[in-house]
């Protein structure tokens, strides 16, 4: 006999454990490359940010600055050096599934600054940020990235799921745990 409540936990069941696999498979073919790239356009070394780095991270005062980062000083090269090294580390880290709670918060600090500066920063016109409950469904920043932070938020809520690092340390911590 058809049971809905059976059915409907095993679906639960189910959503619970494919939901982080598939919102880091999304990750990674949609937005992993497009963080790397923006790193790429950052550094010039492991330890040497890029002019383009300071300009992105700082518009406002390098417009103040003539554009001449020579008067930036640490707190500004620890700024880009941190960003530069999340927008890598952060993506492959969900990827791998490893620290995905940790990873997923991060990104979702990470994002919330990156469209701050965007909006404060560069100061992007309003069709550009936006607007939720409306008709349209391509604003970058809080249609976009909406969706992103979705993505973040399950990663955060249920983990790297079936098919990683976090679950295959899990594993093993428990096999030796119970031996």
């Amino acid at each position: 006999m058809f049971d809905l409540k059976t059915t409907f936990d095993r679906i639960n069941s189910l959503a619970h454990s494919a939901l982080p696999l598939l919102a880091r498979l999304t990750f990674a073919g949609v937005l992993a490359r497009y963080f790397w790239a923006s790193a790429a356009t950052k550094l010039s070394g492991p330890f040497t940010p890029t002019f383009n780095a300071y300009a992105q991270v700082f518009p406002r005062k390098m417009e103040a600055a003539g554009y001449d980062i020579s008067g930036f000083g640490l707190f500004e090269w620890a700024v880009v050096m941190a960003g530069s090294y999340a927008e890598i580390i952060l993506p492959a880290l969900l990827i791998l599934g490893l620290f995905t709670r940790l990873a997923a918060f991060g990104m979702v600090g990470f994002v919330l600054v990156q469209s701050l500066t965007d909006v404060i920063g560069h100061g992007v016109d309003p069709a550009t940020v936006g607007s939720w409950f409306d008709r349209a469904s391509d604003a970058l920043i809080l249609d976009q990235r909406g969706f992103w932070m979705l993505g973040f938020a399950v990663l955060i809520g249920l983990g790297g799921g079936w098919i990683s690092l976090d679950r295959l340390i899990w594993n093993r911590v428990q096999a030796k745990t119970a031996a």
